[in-house]
């Protein structure tokens, strides 16, 4: 394998991460969500998005690399707070210091090569250092690949769910919660 690196974003990357979201998101959510709706993605206004989000106060926005091929990305920051409420609205005593990893993606050719695990704890550290003290993510119940992930990382659910409606399925997310203190070795991902 040639070097594999993980960098921070740059609103060069925009277009990159949002190809990789598409094609991921085509191979591998398109049952869950539905046909039409990740055909329908569009990647122009992604990149669009992404060049904003690469570039907001607070957020990580990470790449992976493969020599100097873009694989993968992860996006994570302060939890919002109706990401860290509990189902009756009320808020845990360290809500102001979780954060959330909205995304751990590598594109499905690149994965199983320790990518995910180098973004990951790229960006837990990088949380760290900016105070948080846990982090939290959303991972569709039927995602058995991302829940084991998280898992491997002692992430596990914590009893919260969301449905989301595609418009042409329904989708039950689970809340995932655990330590930002993780370590990660090449056979990780």
């Amino acid at each position: 394998m040639t070097d594999a690196t993980v960098r921070i974003a740059t609103a060069d990357d925009a277009s990159t991460i949002a190809a990789i979201q598409v094609r991921t998101w085509r191979a591998a959510y398109a049952e869950a969500l539905g046909r039409a709706t990740v055909d329908a993605l569009d990647e122009e206004a992604l990149a669009a998005e992404w060049a904003t989000a690469v570039t907001h106060p607070g957020s990580t926005v990470l790449v992976a690399l493969e020599g100097a091929t873009v694989v993968g990305f992860c996006a994570a920051g302060p939890a919002p707070r109706d990401d860290v409420a509990a189902a009756d609205d009320s808020l845990p005593a360290d809500a102001d210091t979780v954060a959330l990893v909205s995304t751990v993606l590598v594109e499905p050719r690149w994965g199983r090569r320790g990518h995910g695990g180098r973004l990951f704890g790229t960006a837990a550290t990088a949380l760290r250092a900016d105070g948080h003290t846990r982090g939290i993510t959303w991972t569709a119940q039927s995602d058995s690949a991302s829940l084991s992930f998280f898992r491997s990382v002692g992430w596990n659910p914590d009893g919260t769910v969301r449905t989301l409606d595609t418009g042409e399925r329904t989708v039950r997310e689970l809340r995932l919660t655990g330590g930002l203190d993780v370590r990660f070795t090449d056979a990780d991902d």
